[in-house]
């Protein structure tokens, strides 16, 4: 399911039926944001928030202005689309770095929402940016929680500092002190969870805020516990003083309710959401992107940034220069599928798109397991056969399709559809369009 499909499906066709109506009246309005409020509820946005958020939109929507305007439905969605994005940002929140190093980052949240993990996701976004993180295990009670950061700092090619069972303010304070002699710039702290909030777990978070100073104590929250994870933001809040959130599990059958309530009722902003399982499915969070997604508009921005991380400037002008001259072979057309798992396979693509959500996108449409087959043809056809499909006769074939653990006509579909990419590229020769992903 595209991220907050449900929500993202009913708002579309509620705006839609205001899209057919052309002139709108206050009552109609007023009418369609009581739908909107009943759809911001059910996808377990906080009641507090959602009457808020219709109470604003509902003000500035039925001004004369609107009403009056060519295109008043049109009007409508973009106060919405405003409108969400003040109540998720307004804008990208960075990480906040000390005026001095280290930068201290305190991990903190509940067992079970993904936080070790999320250390080591976190390392390699400050290694992206430059920075040289230093992971540090202050999680004495969970078994085995200081060998799995040492795992996932392993992944991440980043270090793990512990001292075993040692008390964690004492091991965040050796931790400080090492990172300086060491050279490290951020220091980033996997605190203890507990499966329910508790006085012990604050207490020591408390005490490891008065032995280091600490930059930003980010809280981990499960993005599918909806409103128990704004409870669980309100109370870490109030407690140990956060400066922002990471939502995790935002590629699960999330109904979007954390998302939109969280920074309304702790005033702290969303800084990071996990979209995987992967040490690289972490993005920063962008107001106005997630706006686009629940509204269905795509966010082609997130879309392009995928594709500047998988493809170099270098592969990219490779390409384009191989469609121009018309020699692209298969070998290419397997390195385009390697480009795609990169950015988080078709379906993580097709989620971007403006008007996605429209599609009722089955698992049939974005098979990834598909694509692992025809990757496996591709693979047991020899280089010369590669290079020049026409050669592949018969028999061939039913050595490729042996070889590939598929069928003749898979075999003879892959070709079918190889050939009519390249078609499409010498329809494009000389003119201006580029395709870099021909599949």
């Amino acid at each position: 399911m595209a991220l907050f499909g449900t929500l993202s499906e009913r708002l579309n066709h509620i705006f839609s039926k205001l899209t057919k109506r052309g002139k709108l009246t206050e009552l109609e309005i007023r009418s369609a944001m009581r739908e909107v409020r009943v759809a911001l509820l059910e996808a377990d946005v906080n009641l507090s928030v959602a009457k808020q958020f219709i109470a604003s939109v509902s003000e500035k929507a039925v001004g004369q202005e609107v009403l009056s305007s060519l295109n008043p439905a049109q009007q409508v969605i973009k106060i919405v689309n405003e409108e969400l994005i003040a109540l998720m940002g307004p804008a990208n929140a960075k990480l906040e770095v000390a005026p001095k190093p280290p930068t201290v980052i305190m991990m903190c949240g509940l067992q079970g929402a993904g936080k070790t993990t999320l250390c080591g996701k976190l390392a390699l976004q400050l290694k992206k940016q430059g920075k040289r993180p230093l992971l540090v295990a202050c999680d004495i009670y969970r078994p085995a929680a200081i060998k799995q950061l040492q795992v996932v700092g392993e992944k991440a090619d980043t270090e793990v500092f512990e001292k075993g069972t040692q008390a964690p303010p004492k091991t965040a304070k050796q931790a400080v002190e090492y990172a300086l002699k060491m050279g490290y710039d951020t220091v980033v702290l996997d605190t203890a969870g507990r499966l329910h909030l508790d006085d012990a777990l604050m207490k020591e978070l408390e005490e490891i805020e008065r032995t280091v100073t600490v930059t930003e104590v980010l809280l981990t929250v499960d993005a599918m516990t909806g409103q128990d994870a704004v409870n669980v933001a309100k109370t870490f809040n109030e407690r140990v003083g956060i400066t922002g959130v990471i939502l995790t599990k935002l590629d699960g059958d999330t109904r979007g309710g954390a998302c939109l309530s969280i920074k309304a009722v702790t005033g702290k902003p969303i800084k990071f959401i996990g979209v995987g399982e992967k040490l690289t499915d972490l993005e920063p969070f962008y107001p106005d992107r997630m706006a686009s997604r629940i509204l269905g508009m795509g966010d082609v921005l997130s879309l392009i940034e995928k594709a500047q991380e998988a493809v170099t400037e270098q592969q990219m002008k490779d390409m384009e220069r191989k469609m121009r001259e018309s020699s692209f072979t298969l070998t290419d057309y397997l390195a385009q599928f390697e480009t795609l798992k990169k950015m988080g396979g078709a379906g993580a693509l097709m989620n971007m798109l403006p008007g996605a959500g429209k599609l009722k996108l089955s698992e049939a449409d974005v098979d990834e397991k598909r694509l692992e087959r025809t990757k496996a043809i591709i693979l047991s056809m020899t280089p010369k056969e590669r290079d020049n499909p026409q050669i592949i006769n018969s028999p061939r074939k039913r050595r490729i399709a042996l070889g590939s653990g598929t069928s003749v006509q898979e075999v003879n579909q892959l070709l079918k559809q190889f050939d009519q990419a390249k078609q499409l590229m010498k329809q494009l020769k000389g003119g201006k369009g580029k395709l870099r992903f021909p599949f």
